[in-house]
């Protein structure tokens, strides 16, 4: 393997279960991390490609240092299929898009499309797009042995619409028309 990294600046894909700005856990009693759902578009093969080589350095890098020498012969890996994945298949957001669960310790940077510090929490959300900084690492945990995903850094593209059923306010009220009188 030649000089391939773990690291990986994708296309643009958009954010799912974005927590970046406060860090959650999934199930009470775990850490609490910073982490998104990336939805890769299935076109974008460039991407797609870069994330298999980086999971694969990861994997060889694992081998030396997690595996004990060997390839493990059930390996889990964070690229899934949003139209077949168990956990979110046919959900119609993920259909013709791959997925990967990123996440992080520290609070990834997040910057908007002329590379300055995003501070509002409302412009990062579930639904818009980004390009996001990814590396992946091989772990090795209770017999489980696989490849994560880390996030680093996120920068927003453009809108889009929320995802979960969440609308906007400016869209609730648009046809409002209010009676001053009222006031």
């Amino acid at each position: 393997m030649q000089n391939v990294t773990t690291k990986v600046i994708t296309g643009e894909v958009r954010l799912s279960y974005a927590h970046v700005w406060e860090p959650h856990a999934i199930e009470e009693g775990q850490p609490k991390k910073y982490s998104c759902c990336l939805l890769i578009p299935k076109t974008d093969t460039k991407t797609i490609e870069n994330i298999k080589q980086a999971i694969e350095a990861a994997t060889q890098i694992g081998m030396s240092k997690k595996f004990g020498g060997d390839r493990p012969r059930k390996l889990s890996t964070p690229l899934r299929d949003g139209d077949t994945d168990d956990t979110h298949g046919g959900k119609d957001d993920y259909v013709g898009h791959y997925f990967i669960n990123a996440s992080c310790q520290q609070r990834p940077g997040i910057v908007d499309r002329n590379r300055q510090e995003i501070i509002n929490s409302e412009e990062v959300y579930s639904g818009c797009y980004a390009l996001v900084s990814v590396n992946f690492y091989a772990y090795n945990t209770n017999g489980n042995k696989g490849i994560a995903c880390g996030l680093n850094h996120i920068m927003k593209t453009r809108d889009g619409d929320y995802l979960g059923g969440r609308t906007r306010a400016e869209d609730d009220f648009a046809n409002v028309e209010l009676d001053d009188d009222i006031f």
